[in-house]
């Protein structure tokens, strides 16, 4: 009679898997490294087939190695779902709430916001986790968090969105050197266009929304942050896209930028939520969802 794998020797190999290494592997699993490897050793022995190929220097997982990880990862979710549905059942507005938020809202956001969340929900145990927009929904899809603040739409898999407000754009020119207190699209055309490096999604939801996707009139330079970006337009090398959040929560005082507004389109980006739809505490995100654009909106 043969035994199925636990879900300890599952939570083992995913754990190598994201490490691709046996000692960082087994300290976040809390074991020691022999304990880990045995359960490994076991999971294959269960299997029938080889996994993960064992050198000095390096671990390299087999083709099917993938394809148990891929099964792995999905069984583990529906274990934790599961619990998470049994203790939401008792009370969707208590426990702990993993969120990821991406740089481009986190700090312009969440001073308005944690206030209100602890005021309506403080039974509710927030981990936040800030990061691009990609690496979250990977952890997301993975079950390392529950749900992501995201500017939308962002392909995320199969996840449930929930819009909360919309977030405008202007333009930030050196000072003194804007064309008027308002532009037009065509005036920005012709401009040096400083954006974020690729990764960050504001950079395709910027150009989307302020309709100059695929224009070729312009030079595209990279940064890493927004601070970053701005200082080099204060510097003159060029003028960017910012959110109105941003400018609200005062990232261009005193820096030595003039802030513009469109006049022949309403350029805005849509902040909302995403989570897993086989995730049972989406009730629990609503109501999240909701103390969030109430303390924005009002």
């Amino acid at each position: 009679m043969s035994f199925p794998p636990t879900l300890k020797q599952l939570r083992y190999l995913v754990a190598l898997h994201k490490t691709n290494h046996f000692g960082r592997a087994a300290e976040s699993s809390h074991v020691t490294q022999s304990t880990l490897s045995a359960g490994l050793q076991e999971l294959e022995n269960l299997l029938g087939a080889q996994l993960v190929e064992r050198t000095k220097r390096s671990v390299m997982f087999t083709a099917l190695g993938e394809e148990v990880v891929d099964r792995a990862l999905k069984i583990l979710n529906d274990v934790d779902d599961l619990t998470d549905m049994a203790a939401s059942a008792k009370d969707p507005l208590k426990g702990i709430v993993r969120l990821g938020i991406i740089p481009t809202i986190a700090p312009y956001l969440l001073p308005k916001v944690m206030p209100a969340l602890q005021k309506e929900l403080p039974d509710l145990e927030l981990h936040l986790r800030e990061d691009k927009s990609a690496d979250l929904c990977d952890l997301m899809r993975s079950g390392e968090l529950d749900l992501v603040l995201y500017a939308l739409p962002f392909a995320c898999g199969d996840a449930a969105e929930m819009p909360l407000f919309y977030d405008g754009f202007v333009a930030a020119f050196p000072e003194d050197t804007a064309p008027g207190k308002e532009i037009t699209t065509a005036q920005l055309d012709n401009s040096n266009l400083l954006l974020l490096e690729e990764g960050h999604c504001l950079r395709d939801h910027a150009l989307d929304a302020c309709q100059l996707v695929g224009n070729q009139a312009r030079r595209e330079l990279s940064g890493t942050s927004l601070p970053t970006i701005l200082q080099m337009v204060a510097a003159g090398h060029g003028t960017t896209l910012l959110p109105q959040m941003a400018v609200d929560a005062g990232l261009t005082d005193n820096v030595g930028v003039d802030i513009v507004e469109f006049k022949d389109i309403n350029p805005t980006r849509t902040i909302g939520l995403i989570w897993r739809k086989t995730n049972p505490r989406a009730e629990t995100f609503k109501a999240l969802g909701e103390v969030i654009k109430n303390a924005w909106v009002h």
